[in-house]
């Protein structure tokens, strides 16, 4: 059996291989090209602010703007300096401290941070000028009374010995006559009354807070004398462990290692005109703001900040040293 023979189909070429294929393909992709560049939205305002390297920049704060237009050259003015030069304030130098600052005007240096309202004690600018004394209390001025105009008025009552004045026509009454002295009798010979002797002058009110039983600070041989300009105090030797004493009475108002060749130092404030330190200790026994007796142990002797045992004991009156050796007794 023959299988029947399908009639035969005319092939039709494929689109892409036509020959106005490629013709209407390139007329295509012009008008495409031609219409994505044309824009249909509607114009936006960019309100975008400027961009710097890709981030947004934002306004410069006030601060900084007034820091922009700051002339070139201003010199910075250290605080409270229009007070430099006057009684009572002192001026800041290079490697000051206000433990020094306290030390050099004989104050407590947490005093001198409060009376100028610093918030880090440990930052001084040179040049800063700071107060050291304590402000003058403020006394509120006597109010005057107002005067009541209703208020009766009074005559003044005229004193004794004088004529009152009167209206014109009125009769004036005589002044009594002054009495006169009694004569002295005939032959007897007057004599002036001799003059009252001055009373002897007062002497001089002392000081109390000179006033003071100042006791040697320790037991050992002076090794070093008082010199304002290198040492400002004296140099007692002995062993490492020694007991150093409180000179006099008084109240711890420094005791730390905060005071650059000192070591560990102890300041004892006596009054408002005294204060002694003792510096190179081993061992300190008080904390600041503690009450201390004349000849309590306050310290253990030792070399700290010093090239061997002993302790540095300075009297300062006022904050000026003095020599400690024309203030203890003899031995």
């Amino acid at each position: 059996m023959t299988t029947p023979e399908l009639p035969s189909m005319p092939l039709r070429t494929p689109a892409s291989t036509r020959p106005w294929s490629g013709v209407a393909a390139a007329f295509v992709l012009s008008c495409l090209a031609a219409c994505s560049s044309i824009s249909h939205r509607a114009p936006v305002e960019d309100r975008t602010p400027a961009t710097r390297g890709g981030a947004v920049a934002s306004a410069p704060p006030a601060a900084a703007t007034a820091a922009a237009s700051a002339p070139e050259g201003v010199v910075k003015v250290p605080p409270g300096a229009e007070n430099a030069g006057k009684p009572g304030y002192y001026s800041v130098k290079a490697g000051d401290t206000l433990i020094r600052v306290g030390l050099e005007n004989g104050q407590n240096w947490r005093d001198i941070q409060r009376w100028n309202n610093l918030d880090n004690p440990n930052s001084l600018e040179v040049g800063q000028v700071l107060r050291v004394v304590p402000p003058a209390p403020v006394v509120a001025a006597a109010a005057t009374p107002a005067l009541d105009p209703n208020a009766p008025t009074t005559r003044p009552v005229a004193p004794a010995g004088r004529v009152e004045a009167r209206p014109l026509g009125a009769a004036a009454t005589p002044a009594p006559a002054p009495a006169q002295a009694p004569s002295a009798a005939p032959g007897t010979a007057t004599t002036a009354p001799s003059a009252t002797p001055a009373p002897p002058a007062a002497p001089a009110a002392r000081d109390p807070d000179e006033d003071i039983g100042w006791a040697w600070p320790a037991t050992g041989q002076v090794i070093g004398g008082f010199d304002e300009n290198r040492t400002k105090g004296l140099q007692i030797g002995g062993k490492a462990g020694d007991a150093v004493l409180a000179a006099a009475d008084g109240r711890v108002v420094y005791a730390g290692s905060g005071l650059r060749g000192y070591g560990n130092l102890i300041i004892v404030k006596h009054n408002n005109t005294f204060l002694s330190a003792y510096a190179h200790n081993q061992t300190l026994l008080v904390k600041e703001d503690q009450v201390v007796r004349r000849g309590q142990k306050i310290a253990e002797m030792g070399a700290s900040d010093a090239d061997r045992v002993q302790l540095h004991f300075e009297i300062r009156r006022q904050g000026k040293p003095v020599d400690p050796a024309k203030l203890l007794p003899s031995r």
